[in-house]
């Protein structure tokens, strides 16, 4: 098998082509060919190809049929190698990266390409101002090799940088497969929560009724779509609040307490995932965002409009199975602490987590005397950073029975905190200070509609994604990030072994959806326990990738439903 080619396509839909040595350098004579799918089509045995970017290339093979094994994604690798240099922020294209390497001006990054919703065709457009000349990208990655091996761990960051590129290939194929999507059930579920729908697009009825005893509650015109309209009306009635949270309003005692939050959990799904948004992004019985790998500082997903990783409950009633077929919907247990463990290499939290059973569980009969709600604080406070009241004192006891776990963070934390570089497990890259929402969509402002469950770092008042120029806020984060970056980079090699598994073994399922800790597969009903043990398998072979041979185990939760809402 031919190892690797590097291929650009040309503006008469041709192909650049040439083979490469180890170093990166070319390994033949560039050649010129017609056609760009049919010159990759033709050539099975490359292992891995090189390209600028995924994003440009792979829609246009997927849609002629042609499906690519491995890519290496110059792109993404510059951005991880940005990071990994301290120098996070610089433009990344390869255009940048060519006139840094002849010392020319940087060009800027164009801004993000806005998703055309319902379709493709703006995935297979180059965006302007990133090509470069095929001779200038051969000499990128020359460099990028190069920079690969002057890396601190240049084993793990090259594997950092496969599994992000591995990342791209699954967002393409996952765009391609889609999301099953019933919109009629949608729309009944719209008509329900929502009431009729007026004339002219004002709010539903439901919303409308809603709004109207909000205002009659406060005895005037009261806006409950803006925040500070509500806290004045609060204010006038002599009740003082800090926002318009749901948390927050349950604990006061007012009339228009109960229609307010009803009206806001309405009005969040009116407009992220209302009858617009059905219109817009539902196409053909399916739903397909543009997934966007390492869109946050900690290498989280994020996708580019249509708001797919924050999918309502309610809402999730409209992703049905086609008729025959099944979703397998797979939640990694307590991935985080069980990452921390193998990252920090302790051995008493290693043995708690070389189990397939509830974690926190086994941690309380070891070390909290069965209480299972103190030793998950105790985790959570770890990761977290929370340093008062019971968070302290049950940190204080898992610091005592698992030292190297909490030294782990607490060494991050410190690193943060002096305004050092930060890294995950496989290399990449925090800087000093980040500013990125780690949670929020993009082009959705929102605002959180319950109180955060006990794994949310807002329990302890840390915003993924988010460090301030706040010393104690940095520390914070990179006590976090050591573990929720070390988390995403597991959740690549397990994309990418659970879809080289489902290739190999010649199954119709197609991977449809993931989100952090989470993926769900399509597949025909008889297929089903075969995908389960396949991502049963690809959670263990990704942790043996990751983190080497450790006992920790990282177990799934997988249920076999026909429509997403069933799952949980």
């Amino acid at each position: 098998m031919t190892e690797r080619w590097a291929v650009a396509s040309t503006e008469a839909g041709g192909a650049l082509l040439v083979p490469l040595e180890r170093d990166g350098l070319p390994a033949g004579p560039v050649l010129a060919e017609p056609d760009l799918v049919e010159s990759v089509r033709s050539r099975p045995d490359v292992a891995r190809w090189v390209w600028r970017s995924t994003a440009d290339i792979y829609p246009r093979l997927l849609a002629a049929g042609v499906r690519v094994e491995r890519c290496y994604d110059i792109e993404c690798a510059e951005l991880l190698l940005l990071g990994h240099e301290g120098r996070l922020g610089e433009p990344r294209s390869a255009a940048a990266a060519w006139a840094r390497l002849c010392n020319a001006p940087v060009p800027p990054d164009p801004p993000p390409r806005s998703a055309e919703p319902g379709s493709q065709s703006s995935l297979f457009e180059a965006r302007a101002g990133t090509d470069v000349p095929f001779e200038a990208l051969l000499q990128v990655y020359a460099e990028q090799t190069r920079r690969h091996d002057a890396a601190e761990h240049p084993g793990r960051m090259r594997l950092l940088t496969a599994a992000e590129s591995a990342g791209m290939l699954v967002a393409a194929e996952m765009n391609r497969s889609g999301l099953p999507w019933r919109a009629d059930v949608h729309r009944a579920v719209l008509g329900e929560l929502l009431g009729e729908r007026y004339a002219g697009g004002g709010e539903p009825r439901r919303l409308a009724e809603a709004a109207d005893e909000v205002s009659a509650a406060f005895g005037r015109r009261v806006r409950p779509d803006l925040p500070a309209d509500v806290v004045k009306a609060f204010a006038q009635a002599g009740i003082k609040v800090r926002s318009t949270r749901r948390w927050e309003l349950e604990e006061l005692d007012h009339p228009a307490v109960e229609p307010l939050i009803r009206y806001k959990k309405l009005y969040r799904i009116w407009t992220a995932h209302g009858w617009g948004w059905l219109q817009d992004w539902v196409r053909e019985g399916r739903f397909r965002p543009e997934y966007q790998p390492g869109g946050t500082v900690s290498g989280r997903w994020t996708t580019n409009g249509g708001g797919a990783l924050q999918i309502p409950k309610v809402i999730r009633q409209a992703v049905v199975a086609d008729e025959g077929w099944r979703l397998v919907v797979a939640d990694a247990d307590q991935m985080e602490p069980r990452v921390l463990a193998a990252i920090s290499r302790d051995r008493g939290l290693m043995e708690v987590a070389a189990h397939d059973g509830d974690l926190y569980k086994a941690l309380s009969d070891r070390a909290f005397q069965g209480d299972r709600e103190h030793a998950k604080l105790a985790l959570l406070s770890a990761v977290y950073g929370q340093t008062s009241g019971d968070g302290l004192k049950n940190l204080a006891a898992l610091r005592r029975r698992f030292p190297l776990a909490v030294a782990y963070v607490d060494d991050a934390a410190k690193a943060g905190e002096e305004g050092r570089l930060v890294r995950t497990w496989l290399g990449r890259t925090s800087p000093p200070a980040a500013g990125a929402g780690e949670d929020g969509e993009a082009g959705i402002p929102q605002e959180s509609e319950g109180p955060p469950p006990a794994e949310s770092s807002e329990e302890y008042g840390f915003t993924p994604g988010y460090a301030s120029s706040n010393t104690r806020a940095r520390g914070r984060f990179t006590r976090n990030f050591v573990v929720q970056g070390s988390a995403a980079d597991w959740a690549l090699l397990l994309l990418a072994a659970l879809r080289q598994t489902l290739f190999a073994g010649k199954m119709r399922a197609e991977l449809v959806f993931f989100q952090h800790d989470e993926v769900i597969v399509h597949c025909p009903a008889d297929e089903t326990p075969a995908v389960v043990e396949a991502i049963r398998a690809a959670g263990e072979l990704a942790g043996r990738i990751a983190f080497g041979e450790t006992p920790v185990r990282f177990p799934f939760t997988a249920a076999v439903v026909e429509r997403y809402s069933d799952a949980k």
